[in-house]
């Protein structure tokens, strides 16, 4: 069985094909959306989704989120007495997910289809592809998330000819692909991107606001409570005004109250400089195309952010069009994930769909080029696989050394569109001998790269006169994982257990109730540590009728504590 994931910035989900369509899976609490947050509880066990994030607030020193963004890293975050990398915390949640979608379907899952941002680099996907193997699955594709959006949508419509954008604006990424379909193909004719825009960026200039209107200190920044409740605050007020024109932020610091009104022209004009940033790469992905935005037949949103009011004008504005939003945008990455689980499987539904991708960055080596017959400029840029190509596929190009009896070419590996590679992102290096005692012409090089469906590059050296080739490994990345690492970590974190299935309703509603008693004061506050002890109390009876009602009770009590106006700080996000 192949399971479609979404590992999104701030939510996952995963989703299944069957019976000829995409079903959402839901998770252990009945929801679809699993908050990427991982917390270490005090008795050791790993807490995961809506729990973890209860804790944010309460134990930030437990806690973490966001940790998408430092995918092919070498961060290491703490979590109490132990230490992960970024790509072993999206593992927990991927088990997580893994465990749900077996609880579920009745039968165990062993492979999926992962999304991806569009633009991550090699080493991103790299370390997607580690989480998978961490989470005991076999990766069988990576899928750029926007082409899984486009799926979603495209499935049905085989038989249509249309070329449409997707928008895709998650927690903490931006891209945005162009598609054509026609005759059952669904052709990627362009893709471009952000990794370090989202949602998040948008929640943290609302932060940012907060400190300046309110004169706080900016030492304040080091309170990691503070500061989650307070971007809590911010996420709550970005929600309401994308229902709403006005919100506020209502928070006690150092036991004053501190309220900043919110409306949708601050908002505006805090964004824009995040709103600029997301028309840089609509604009290229129009340019590669050659299109004219009046070409498109529709333009489509994913990604919690889109739902955001200013998003949808800005979209709007730009296109000349309402978008198209029928799908969940919450979802559709998924769905869309998995229609390629259907045709991973080679589901009968979906024998008349083809699917094109394509390599979303250039890929290219550091070069010295020659300037006149004494001197050389080193730094340029050498592209061997042009932006926008269709994939897999392999490109070759010839190269020299500087000088006569030169020992080794140092090729220094990166992604980008700049002229000079300063500007744009190493991926690696590759440190070739060379044969002694050889002119710069004998010792010529040809070096092929090779890029496939899931964005992962391989590159091969082969000396022109010798026919001596290597197929070599990026050495000096500090993101990566050996698989010596990989199995060494898998069995670790096979020892860390997961909180129970069956009791993480139960311990989510309480460290929900330790979020809302640590916001509280007066005697709101004594009253709701009283009902805790109480339910707490009922638990130990270890009665299941006796539990069933106290559940009922219980949220009825914490769900209108927090929706009396004076509470400001729900940790939903878009």
């Amino acid at each position: 069985m192949i399971i479609g994931i979404d590992l999104g910035t701030t939510n996952s989900l995963a989703a299944i094909w069957r019976d000829g369509k995409a079903e959402l899976i839901p998770n252990s609490l009945g929801q679809m959306l699993t908050p990427s947050c991982v917390s270490l509880d005090e008795d050791g066990s790993v807490l995961i989704g809506q729990a973890a994030k209860e804790r944010l607030q309460t134990h930030p020193e437990r806690t973490a989120a966001v940790f998408k963004r430092f995918m092919g890293s070498d961060k290491i975050i703490t979590l109490g007495d132990k230490k992960f990398r970024p790509e072993e915390l999206s593992a927990l949640v991927l088990k997580s997910l893994r465990a749900d979608a077996e609880a579920y379907l009745g039968e165990p899952v062993t492979e999926a289809i992962i999304t991806v941002p569009a633009y991550f680099s090699d080493a991103q996907r790299k370390a997607t592809r580690n989480a998978g193997e961490l989470a005991g699955l076999r990766v069988e594709r990576l899928l750029n998330e926007p082409t899984a959006a486009a799926l979603a949508y495209g499935v049905h419509n085989t038989h249509s000819e249309s070329k449409f954008l997707v928008f895709d604006l998650g927690g903490g990424t931006f891209d945005v692909s162009i598609l054509e379909l026609f005759e059952g193909v669904m052709e990627v004719r362009a893709s471009a991107g952000d990794n370090f825009l989202g949602g998040e960026d948008i929640t943290k200039a609302i932060v940012d606001l907060f400190f300046q209107r309110q004169e706080l200190n900016t030492s304040l920044r080091n309170d990691g409570r503070l500061m989650q409740r307070l971007t809590a605050a911010a996420e709550q007020a970005k929600r309401a005004l994308s229902a709403g024109e006005k919100a506020e932020i209502d928070i006690f610091i150092n036991e004053r109250q501190h309220t900043m009104a919110l409306g949708e022209g601050d908002l505006e004009q805090v964004c824009a400089p995040i709103l600029k940033r997301l028309r840089d790469p609509v604009e290229r992905a129009l340019r590669d195309t050659n299109l004219r935005t009046s070409e498109l037949d529709q333009v489509v949103l994913a990604g919690g952010a889109t739902r955001m009011g200013l998003v949808k004008r800005l979209v709007t504005l730009m296109f000349g069009r309402f978008p198209s939003c029928d799908i969940n945008p919450d979802e559709v990455v998924a769905m869309g994930a998995a229609v390629q689980a259907g045709l991973k499987m080679k589901d009968s539904a979906l024998n008349e769909v083809v699917m094109t991708d394509v390599a979303p960055y250039s890929l290219g080596i550091d070069v010295a080029v020659r300037v006149s017959q004494n001197q050389s400029s080193s730094g340029h840029f050498s592209p061997i696989i042009e932006r926008n190509c269709t994939v897999p596929v392999s490109r070759v190009k010839r190269y020299f050394p500087e000088t006569d009896n030169q020992a080794f070419i140092q090729l220094e590996i990166y992604q980008g569109e700049s002229r000079m590679v300063k500007d744009n992102i190493r991926l690696g290096e590759l440190k070739i001998s060379l044969p002694p005692n050889k002119s710069v012409d004998e010792n010529a090089i040809d070096v092929r790269f090779t890029y496939d469906v899931n964005g992962l590059l391989e590159v091969l050296v082969k000396h022109v006169e010798t026919g001596k080739t290597d197929t070599l490994v990026i050495q000096g990345n500090g993101g990566m994982m050996s698989p010596e690492q990989i199995q060494a970590r898998f069995k670790e974190l096979e020892k860390i257990k997961l909180h129970p299935r069956d009791t993480l309703e139960i311990r989510t509603m309480l460290a929900r109730a330790d979020r809302i008693y640590q916001q509280l004061r007066g005697d709101i506050r004594q009253w709701l540590g009283q009902q805790t002890t109480s339910f707490e109390g009922v638990l130990e009876t270890q009665d299941a009728r006796q539990i069933a009602q106290a559940k009922r009770r219980f949220q009825e009590i914490l769900d209108s504590i927090e929706n009396d106006n004076r509470i400001h700080t729900d940790l939903n996000d878009e």
